[in-house]
This record gives structure tokens, sequence and C-alpha cells, in this order.
């Protein structure tokens, strides 16, 4: 398997490294070298590969990341010194996830020498030999401080630099429904105007996880632009976590492990559905003001996850169905949805009309009418859901598949796709009257 190699000249202090150290143990994948540097760090000559030299640390490992996404690498070879390892380790938690297989190769201490200094790269460690207990545990800690101080030194680090990039693919831009009262806030964010450079992610991915290659520092600069854009900054925004279920997590009770939907009625929290190509959906009870959201796919849509949420508004906070209205975010059209014949006919029970090639290899499924029918058959009005069969009303549902400079969409990019939201909060301070509140749904 290809791999790269970064050589840490910047905190390794390995001036004399050279490729051929590595060609003693040459295996038959190629390797791709960087060397890591300082702006006055004499590099090899000649070296067999690209030097890293210029701006932060954060910048030059940033610039390492996108050239081992550019090569479709996922293994890294480190050369460094056991205190260069420390240092990278938390650039290495910030900037890249755990597809990526590290493998820190630590040079002796008594090899290591500095350019300009005469002793070794850095003094010897806490709980040296001739140390005794309790000086070991002072030591230990004094350890821990100093690995606490450098963690924030480098979240510092990389905030400030990923903060001063420039937004890709335009912009950021954002769906918003007219249905939704206006002592609401809320939004449908679209793939526009964020960090995130992997083609399949790029640009405002909302998501990070050990089987994509966006890493945690960048989606959470992409929720802080979102945040700021949409108005919503410095308060929490939480994703439910995915389970394809029907859960229903009633915010200031015990949290579950897993869940797809929630519902509260505290003004000091976004709540927020992800989607690509499943549905994010928005509910407000503009009378009662309690909200919820939930995450449908085709699996939660047969099992009633949009129900289990109005119930929740019922059950917990008083709400009237009749009162409740339905925002439904970009999610996959039936023009580009497809389903085994067993699982589709499940839909076609709900009604034909959600199937409209049941005889097909593999019929196109309308998730979206579903999902509308099932929350009509639970009292929710049909004027009070806004999704592509809302004549009357912007089009907040469009396809993602069919939109890939607007969408994130699995269907069409891949297990390494992008995640956008839908995401929605109660206003603070006073608002209009109950009676006004519910003028505006009608």
């Amino acid at each position: 398997m290809a791999e790269a190699v970064l050589v840490d000249l910047l905190h390794g202090c390995c001036p004399d490294w050279s490729p051929e150290e590595e060609e003693e143990e040459e295996e038959e994948s190629p390797r791709h070298f960087f060397l890591l540097c300082g702006d006055s760090h004499p590099a090899p000559p000649a070296p067999r590969g690209s030097v890293l030299r210029g701006g932060s640390t954060a910048e030059r490992l940033f610039r390492f990341k996108q050239a081992v996404d550019r090569l479709q690498l996922s293994s890294v070879r480190v050369l460094t010194s056991p205190r260069g390892r420390e240092l990278l380790r938390p650039y290495q938690r910030l900037l890249f996830t755990d597809m990526y297989r590290f493998d820190y190769r630590l040079k002796p201490e008594h090899h290591l020498t500095c350019p300009g200094r005469g002793g070794p790269a850095h003094p010897g460690s806490p709980g040296e030999e001739g140390a005794g207990p309790v000086q070991q545990e002072v030591q230990q800690e004094v350890q821990q401080e100093v690995q606490q101080e450098v963690q924030q030194e480098v979240q510092q680090e990389v905030q400030q630099f990923l903060q001063q990039l420039p937004p890709l693919k335009g912009n950021i831009s954002v769906l918003k429904s007219s249905l939704i009262s206006g002592c609401f806030a809320h939004g449908f964010s679209t793939r526009t105007g964020g960090v995130s450079e992997v083609p399949t992610l790029s640009a405002m991915n909302l998501f990070s996880s050990h089987r994509r290659r966006d890493p945690v520092a960048v989606v959470m600069e992409n929720r802080r632009r979102l945040a700021l854009h949409a108005g919503f900054h410095p308060r929490p925004l939480r994703l439910v976590k995915v389970n394809h279920g029907s859960d229903v997590w009633v915010l200031g009770k015990r949290e579950p492990e897993r869940y797809d939907a929630m519902v509260t009625d505290q003004t000091d929290v976004v709540l927020a559905a992800p989607g690509a190509d499943c549905m994010p959906v928005l509910f407000t009870d503009p009378v009662r003001k309690v909200i919820g959201v939930a995450h449908a796919g085709w699996k939660g849509t047969l099992i009633g996850i949009a129900m289990e949420t109005v119930n929740a508004m019922v059950t917990e906070f008083g709400c009237r169905v009749s009162d409740i209205a339905v925002a439904v975010g970009p999610s996959v059209g039936v023009c580009c949805f497809t389903l085994d014949r067993e699982e589709a006919r499940d839909f076609s029970r709900i009604h034909p009309d959600c199937v409209p090639d049941p005889d097909s290899a593999r019929p196109h499924v309308n998730i979206r009418l579903a999902n509308r029918l099932l929350l009509q058959g639970g009292g929710v009005l049909p004027e009070h859901i806004h999704d592509d069969v809302s004549p009357d009303r912007s089009c907040v549902t469009l396809c993602t598949s069919c939109h890939p400079q607007l969408f994130f969409s699995h269907i069409r990019d891949g297990a390494d796709f992008g995640i956008q939201a839908g995401f929605l909060w109660i206003r603070g301070g006073p608002e209009a009257a109950p009676s006004e509140r519910l003028q505006a749904l009608r």
C-alpha cells in the first residue's frame, strides 16, 4: 500500500536525513516524501519529495493533508523525535481523522542535534533516573500541565489558521421555509461557503467521522461560519445522533446513545437534523413555542419517525397536532431514489403513488410523499406541511442528487459524502401573541 512519509525536520532536528535511510527497508509499495522544515532550517539538498515551509505549523500540516488527500493516501509514516511526536499529535487529532493510519518512527535521542545548538534537541523527560517517588509524581503533574497547554495552543493556532481561509464554492447559502413562524429562526444549509477541501465534502460539510477525510477542526470552522451567517452564534448546535430508527430525545431528559429526532421548548439551543439524501425535517408549534427536528431516511419514514416527533411534542409539551407546522428540507427526489422490489412494496402499502413504477427491477420511491401521507394520517394539516408539493411556497425540498453545486448526496457522491442540515431554534425575548403566531400558520 502506498504511503506518505513526513520527515519532521522542524521538531525532529535531524538535518542530515536523506531518503536513502528509508530505502534500506524499501517495500514494493511507493512512498511519497514530505519534509516539514522551519523557515530558516536548511533542507537537504535536492530532496526527493515536497518541502513544507512557510506559515504556521498548522498551515504546513494542512498543506500536507491536502497533498495526501490528492494522492488518495491514508497511511502516513512520520520520522521524528519523541518530543516531535508529542508536539505533532495534537495537530493530528485536529486535522486528520481515524481513517488515516499514523506510524511514528522515532530517532534515538542521542542522534538528534539541532542546528546551531551544541546540546541535545531537548532535555531529559520527567521521571528520569535518580528521581524519588515524590519528585517523579511532581514531574508527571508538570508534564500533564505542559501537555494541556500545548494542546490549547495548538487548538488556537489551528482555529486562527482555518478562520482566515477563503470560502469555497461561493458564499454561504441557506434555504428558508415561509411556513415557519417568526417566533422561530431556522434554515436548511447548502454546501457553499465552507472550507472543506475534499471534493465530495467541499465546502460546507457539517459532520466529521472516522470514515471520512474531513477532520473535526475543519467541520467546527464550517459550523462557526454557518452560525455567524444564520445568526445563532454562540448558541450550541446539536445534531441528532442518527440511528435510522424512531427514537426521539426530549431535551432535559437522559440523552439516548442514538436517536433520530429531538424536541424541546428551550430557547438556548439550536436543534439540527443532518441530511445527504435523507430528509431533514423541522417541526414548530408557535402556540406552545415548541420545536423539533428529525432525520428521516427511507427506513425512518417507514417506521414513522416524523409522527413520533409530533407525538413527543404533544405528550411532553401539550401541543395540539393541528397547530404543528412541518418543513421538509433538501432530500433525494423520486427522480433519483430506487429500492429493491421488496423494500419498495412497503411504500406501495402507504399509497400506490409512492412507487410510480412498481414492476421495475428497482422501482423509484417517493419518500417525501410517503412522509407527507403519514403525517396527514396522524392529524397534521396538509397546508401545514411544506415540501415539494407546496405550489404556493418557495421550494426548500430540492433533490440533493440532482443539484451537485448546492447539495451533498450519498447516492451521487459515494461513501465519502458530505452532510448538510436543517436547523431550528426558538427566538428569545418577547414574541408575538399566541393568536398572532397561530395566524402566521394559516
